[in-house]
């Protein structure tokens, strides 16, 4: 099972000049950079990435570049989180059959459920899908931060394997 250690940027998404389609080469060549220097693996489609403001087909696309570009040289984890359920679950199957490593999933936003939804939202993707699951802390963007009670419950779930805490 693999379990995230040293350095795992978070990529930004680059786009083409016209602002409306994803620079394929340029997002490559990022991945390139950053493995040249060194890196333990890489994130698309994480807060850096812009994820939110991105469609599912661009997310899926931009999480199929990588991983080809990458190649198995070094982890991918799929940034597959999203405001609801569904969603984020079905961009951490696809991240899963695309080749990702593991996904980083964020705290369900704008509806801001309660601790029992958020425990639900984990819980649900990670007995769904077969993959190392990140869960991602982020209460400046989410609204909700997630408590340290139930991160430990969540520990206990074979494939969340790491939290990613950006609480300050």
């Amino acid at each position: 099972m693999y379990k995230p250690e040293g350095i795992l940027p978070a990529l930004v998404t680059p786009f083409a000049d016209d602002g409306k389609a994803i620079d394929e080469d340029g997002l490559r060549t990022l991945v390139n950079h950053c493995i040249e220097l060194g890196v333990h693996g890489v994130v698309p489609c994480g807060t850096t990435g812009e994820s939110v403001n991105l469609t599912m087909e661009e997310r899926g696309r931009i999480i199929e570049i990588v991983v080809d570009e990458v190649n198995g040289r070094v982890p991918v984890v799929a940034g597959t989180g999203a405001s609801g359920t569904d969603e984020a679950l079905e961009l951490t199957k696809y991240a899963k059959d695309v080749g990702a490593t593991a996904a980083l999933i964020v705290t369900p936003f704008y509806l801001k459920p309660a601790d029992r939804g958020i425990y639900e939202h984990y819980f649900t993707i990670a007995n769904a899908v077969d993959l190392p699951i990140i869960l991602y802390n982020i209460p400046q963007c989410t609204g909700l931060p997630l408590p340290w009670q139930m991160v430990e419950d969540l520990a206990q779930i074979p494939n969340i394997v790491g939290l990613k805490d950006s609480s300050g």
